[in-house]
């Protein structure tokens, strides 16, 4: 389905009704917006996990604009500020009021975006497997622990030259690093619709990945956040999770380490639902 957001029309995907029944009335049920990772991929690549959460959420996959199926959009509103102002927009096209907004790896950047724009509009916030800022340096140095001299090269010339020659290295030596399991399914890369224009837009050197950091910023979050951190993650190591709790307001933020866990946290999906659903259900 498509609905058209500031100017370019989005792709979403819903699992699981707004409202069920419940004895003679029926019951309203939170909803869920899920913001895949990338850029330069789209929403395929939660499924068909996160349908699990539809017996008790409206589930929604979005795929960001310049992504999977939406439109690019002009390449000058290839920015988080405007990733941000999309996810509110899109609620407000649908009416959708007070979600849990999920973002994982650079949906996070998005969520970070949306929320510290429009502080006062998620119910909850749950940031996965991300950062408030990036480090190549800490990125280099885990990849090259988890895999030696040529993932820590690649990584590092990724990250300072990004480009085909140097994703096609990165794709071969970190990738697989990126689950502990080593397991990855091919079906799931075959699925995935991807926009490299967009990632080498993002990644280039003073680009908008590298002039992001959102620790100040913050500051402005207003609703209950859980932040998600992998032990092994190499691309946004566990330190930058505990740089972003540490930057939200006191008393809203809480952390969940899963252990023996890549930065697909499908390595580790049992700890991994139970915090999701704790703090989906939980009454705040």
């Amino acid at each position: 389905m498509h609905v058209t957001v500031n100017g370019v029309r989005l792709f979403f995907d819903v699992a699981g009704p707004k409202l069920v029944p419940h004895g003679p009335a029926m019951r309203e049920r939170p909803t869920l917006i899920v913001l895949h990772g990338g850029p330069g991929f789209d929403h395929s690549g939660l499924k068909p996990e996160f349908d699990v959460f539809a017996d008790i959420a409206q589930v929604i996959y979005l795929d960001h604009r310049a992504n999977g199926r939406s439109d690019a959009g002009p390449q000058n509103a290839w920015t988080l500020q405007q990733w941000g102002e999309d996810v509110k927009g899109f609620c407000d096209a649908l009416g959708i009021e007070r979600p849990i907004v999920y973002g994982v790896s650079f949906g996070g950047y998005v969520a970070q975006a949306y929320a510290t724009q429009f502080p006062d509009h998620p119910a909850k916030l749950i940031l996965s497997a991300t950062a408030a800022r990036i480090d190549p340096a800490l990125s280099a140095t885990k990849f090259r622990e988890l895999g030696g001299d040529a993932a820590g090269e690649a990584a590092h010339r990724f990250f300072t030259e990004p480009g085909l020659e140097t994703a096609i290295a990165f794709l071969e030596h970190c990738r697989p690093l990126y689950s502990v399991t080593r397991q990855l399914d091919p079906d799931r890369g075959a699925r995935a619709i991807e926009n490299y224009e967009v990632m080498f837009d993002f990644f280039q050197p003073g680009g908008e990945e590298a002039r992001m950091d959102y620790r100040a910023a913050l500051a402005r979050i207003q609703c209950p956040t859980l932040v998600v951190s992998a032990e092994h993650d190499p691309i946004l190591p566990a330190p930058l999770q505990d740089e972003l709790l540490a930057a939200l307001p006191d008393g809203i933020g809480r952390l969940v380490r899963l252990s023996n866990c890549g930065h697909f946290l499908t390595d580790n999906w049992p700890d991994f639902e139970r915090a999701m659903r704790a703090f989906i259900l939980e009454e705040l």
